[in-house]
């Protein structure tokens, strides 16, 4: 089984259009994404229309909850709540009942998905340690889980030879086949936030066990336009030029 998985795409709908185009020329059979899908950018019912025309495994992100009303935004930044607010009142009945019914927590074969961890997923922590990656690591049932929400790729490991010892790696790619446990977060699709603005896309191969982290140029300076066009703060146009 080859997956793609797609990182928080929020709402950029170029940048989910270039992402999904490499994916299907690289052959893969399913596509997975780890959740906030919208909030932030202008595309949020054109990249759900994506997600559901391609029956894309989705899990609920944060900015998902929020917007489908199912968590509190006290601790969102106020352009984070400016665009759940917004993003609101431009989805129908059935795009908020689409997101509510998400789940936190995907088992497929040979891999596990959710959007901050897999230990507390209603609880969307981030994982920027070993140490945030240790209880997650303890308890996936797969080799490999995947997710975002920090949108900074990086592989964090436990190796057979050593299950006790937790590390990380920012390589691009990365060979599974002696690792017993690994938790992967593929970057985001529509906000990097590495300072590389290009798309973030991750590639794996069950067979070979193969990790392969991809990223794709699209139109940056259209979907800025689009999303200053739609009154949402320039600011979150201005930063898809840096990846941060």
């Amino acid at each position: 089984m080859r997956y793609a998985i797609l990182g928080d795409i929020h709402a950029n709908l170029l940048a989910l259009e270039a992402v999904m185009t490499t994916a299907k020329a690289r052959g893969v059979d399913r596509i997975l994404s780890v959740g906030d899908v919208v909030g932030y950018g202008a595309g949020a019912r054109e990249v759900m229309d994506i997600l559901r025309d391609n029956e894309v495994p989705t899990v609920l992100g944060n900015h998902d909850a929020a917007i489908a009303g199912d968590l509190d935004t006290t601790f969102f930044n106020p352009m984070a709540k400016e665009a759940v607010q917004w993003t609101q009142g431009q989805l129908t009945e059935g795009d908020l009942d689409w997101l509510h019914e998400l789940p936190l927590l995907l088992h497929l074969d040979g891999c596990s998905v959710a959007h901050g961890s897999y230990s507390d997923p209603d609880l969307y922590k981030y994982i920027q340690s070993t140490e945030d990656a240790d209880p997650s690591l303890d308890l996936q049932p797969e080799k490999v889980c995947f997710v975002g929400h920090t949108h900074v790729p990086v592989s964090i490991l436990r190796m057979q030879d050593n299950p006790e010892r937790s590390f990380y790696t920012m390589d691009e790619q990365v060979d599974l086949s002696l690792v017993d446990k690994a938790l992967i977060n593929v970057g985001s699709v529509g906000q990097p936030r590495d300072e590389d603005p290009r798309a973030a896309l991750g590639i794996y191969d069950t067979s070979t066990q193969l990790f392969e982290l991809l990223r794709v140029e699209y139109n940056i300076k259209l979907e800025a336009k689009r999303i200053e066009a739609s009154g949402l703060p320039k600011m979150l146009a201005d930063r898809l030029f840096l990846g941060v």
